[in-house]
């Protein structure tokens, strides 16, 4: 087992920061707090029914909807604070919006471009 060095006598260790470096620069989101929350909360009831879809075999609406999703998280990456965005603020705010919305809008293409089953 590695043992942690001990910190000297009356000093203590720094806070663990959590905040995304890449986005120490950026101003606040002038959106309120509560639409924050909301935006997020959306994004993430959208994987969640994403997830239903796939398990019952709806697999064209489940990419739809993820898909979906991943665009609206591009919405909630440029417009939502990092520190509310949490996990999912994993880059740079534009690497983050580039990403999610070429990925989503990928799957969003690939759900209407194939046909259904059995047509």
């Amino acid at each position: 087992m590695s043992e942690q060095p001990a910190q000297p006598r009356g000093k203590t260790a720094p806070p663990v920061s959590l905040s995304n470096p890449h986005d120490a620069h950026l101003k606040p989101s002038a959106l309120p707090p509560a639409l924050q929350w909301l935006a997020i909360g959306l994004f993430v009831a959208a994987v969640v029914v994403s997830g239903f879809y796939a398990v019952f075999e709806h697999w064209r609406r489940a990419t739809l909807l993820l898909g979906g999703a991943l665009v609206w998280l591009t919405v909630v990456r440029l417009t939502c604070d990092s520190s509310r965005v949490g996990v999912l603020a994993v880059r740079s705010r534009r690497f983050d919006a580039c990403f999610t919305g070429i990925l989503g809008a990928a799957m969003v293409f690939m759900a209407f471009s194939i046909d259904a089953l059995g047509s």
